[in-house]
């Protein structure tokens, strides 16, 4: 055997030997099992750490929600107390920039008039029905239109009031903090929500905390929308969470409310109607009887009799006007 041969027969022995090399690399590690070690180590590492993500997501949930019963128990506790509504605080709920002196001043004045009309527009009145007819010019009268003032305000307040939360999500989204929505809303809307939203940002400056200023929002708009809205504020400042995502569902359930409002309306339109006329008709039939024959009726103001029955048709139509009142009045 030459040395060329030799040559050749050992390139192909290092060969051999270089692909057997190679081959046990590659082959080893599944024939020994390191590959299946490391796959369970990286497993158990893995595992390690999705069980620890788990388990601190759990810790932070259950903060969360412990944080939130016991905002909403503390808000419970805090609407289980009956505050006294005093008469100051029934003029700021209707927007009326007066004092409780100057409304008795205006009753007085009111059931004034009231008795003196009485007194020289009906002959033979007994004095002590015109005293009774300024009693309730007194007392009657002016708490009913404080009332009507009351109710239209937070009517008024409640159809922008959704409008006003989607400016606080949008502007959250884009990046502004609470307090800047809360300023544009004071400065852009409409009263009444434009006053509240001013008082409350005012309120906010001279260091007042946000949850009671929201407190003293509610005194002065007693609304279930008000709260909601307060509860939401109050549980994401405290909490932590998608602001702008609680406040969005909260604008989607104030509309659902909105709409449903207004399909109840449109389904008692026709009770109302019939109520209205049912109410009025008595007294439609008495001014055309005495536009007619005007000594056929004037018998019921000028005898004893009449009066007295007056008075009793009168308290069987206000029980009436009640009773259709209450029939036709939904709670939704």
């Amino acid at each position: 055997m030459d040395d060329a041969q030799l040559m050749q027969l050992g390139m192909m022995v290092i060969g051999a030997i270089c692909a057997a090399v190679l081959v046990a690399l590659l082959i080893w590690p599944r024939l020994s099992g390191e590959k299946n070690i490391e796959k369970r180590i990286a497993s158990a590492t893995q595992n390690r750490k999705i069980r620890a993500a788990i388990i601190n997501e759990n810790e932070a949930q259950q903060s969360r929600r412990k944080e939130v019963s016991e905002k909403l128990k503390d808000l419970e506790e805090r609407s289980k107390k009956v505050e006294k509504v005093t008469l100051r605080l029934r003029l700021m709920r209707a927007g009326l920039d007066i004092t409780p002196n100057v409304f008795w001043m205006i009753s007085s004045v009111a059931g004034l008039i009231i008795a003196v009309v009485v007194f020289f527009s009906f002959s033979g009145v007994h004095p002590i029905a015109a005293v009774l007819a300024g009693f309730a010019g007194v007392f009657g009268l002016p708490r009913l239109v404080l009332s009507k003032l009351i109710n239209r305000r937070q009517k008024k307040f409640l159809a922008d009031f959704a409008n006003s939360i989607d400016v606080i999500v949008r502007g959250v989204k884009s990046g502004l903090p609470l307090t800047e929505c809360l300023s544009i809303i004071a400065r852009e809307a409409a009263d009444p929500i434009g006053m509240e939203f001013r008082e409350l940002v005012e309120q906010q400056r001279v260091g007042v905390p946000l949850s009671e200023a929201f407190e003293r929002m509610i005194r002065r708009l007693p609304l279930p929308e008000v709260r909601f809205f307060a509860i939401v504020i109050g549980i994401q400042s405290q909490a932590g969470g998608n602001l702008s995502e609680a406040l969005g569902n909260l604008s989607g359930v104030l509309r659902a409310r909105k709409g449903m409002a207004a399909k109840v309306a449109a389904l008692s339109s026709e009770a109302k109607a019939s109520a209205a006329i049912l109410a009025s008709l008595p007294i439609v039939v008495m001014a055309m009887v005495y536009l007619s024959t005007p000594d056929y009726i004037s018998l019921l103001w000028t005898t004893k009799m009449g009066q007295f029955l007056m008075v009793i048709g009168a308290v069987w139509m206000s029980l009436g006007i009640l009773a259709m009142k209450k029939m036709i009045n939904f709670k939704y």
